[in-house]
């Protein structure tokens, strides 16, 4: 039955884009707001019917960043970026460039003022991304600067190494920076096909102030993160039960 479900749910996720898309295009191209808005419809429908189908609701732990910060989360499913858009009012992501060419996902994004980063030499890559948060913060205002600091997805107990472009960022913008752990990866695993019954927890953690140097902060950002991130895992059951030989 979990296969079967599985595949309901896996195929609405991605009707839907289309569908959704096309009927939001008026509001999207109308206003900011109105794109946001669109995005915000897509992602309270799929949470409804990953809910509905699959068995799999999610909860929101810590208070919720409302003004201008750098939230750097952990990053182990597409649903991620689902629930933190429905958690802050002004979502802008770093993400990958060839996502902009990803049909009405790219559309969107630019629409709401995500940065595109092009992977590449580390340098220049990281002036890139900073310059293009600076320009969206003239162009937009204040906002809340999402990036997966791992730069990918990495599943649940799974540990790869944090990259300094979330320091540089926060560094140069002087706002302060807010870890956020998820087990999500238990539930929407990374390039699995099968959607588990349970709870995804997103945790808001304690943010850190601007002002470190690198190595504090990202010594500082690791450890919160990763530790809060295996306690959401341990939780949930994992490693141990049906979790520890489908996730990582």
């Amino acid at each position: 039955m979990i296969y079967l479900r599985s595949g309901i749910f896996n195929f609405l996720v991605y009707a839907l884009i289309p569908v959704i898309g096309i009927l939001g295009l008026p509001f999207a191209i109308y206003s900011r707001k109105g794109a946001y808005e669109v995005m915000r419809t897509y992602s309270r429908t799929i949470l409804w019917l990953m809910k509905v189908i699959c068995g799999t609701g999610y909860e929101i732990r810590g208070p919720r960043p409302e003004h201008e910060i750098v939230l750097a989360a952990k990053h182990q499913s597409f649903i991620d970026m689902v629930i933190i858009i429905l958690s802050v009012p002004s979502a802008r992501y770093v993400f990958k460039r060839e996502l902009l060419y990803a049909p009405f996902l790219g559309l969107y994004a630019k629409r709401i003022g995500c940065v595109p980063v092009r992977r590449g030499k580390k340098g220049a890559a990281v002036r890139s991304m900073v310059d293009g948060i600076l320009l969206q913060q003239r162009l937009h205002g204040p906002g809340q600067t999402i990036i997966f600091p791992q730069g990918t997805r990495v599943a649940p107990a799974v540990r790869a190494p944090y990259k300094i472009g979330v320091w540089k960022i926060v560094d140069t913008i002087q706002v302060p920076c807010v870890p956020t752990a998820t087990n999500a990866g238990l539930f929407w695993g990374r390039n699995t096909f099968l959607r588990y019954p349970g709870t995804m927890v997103m945790e808001f953690l304690e943010p850190i102030p601007a002002g470190l140097e690198a190595d504090p902060f990202m010594e500082l950002l690791e450890e919160r993160i990763e530790t809060a991130s295996d306690a959401l895992n341990a939780e949930a059951g994992f490693p141990k039960g049906r979790f520890a030989d489908k996730t990582a």
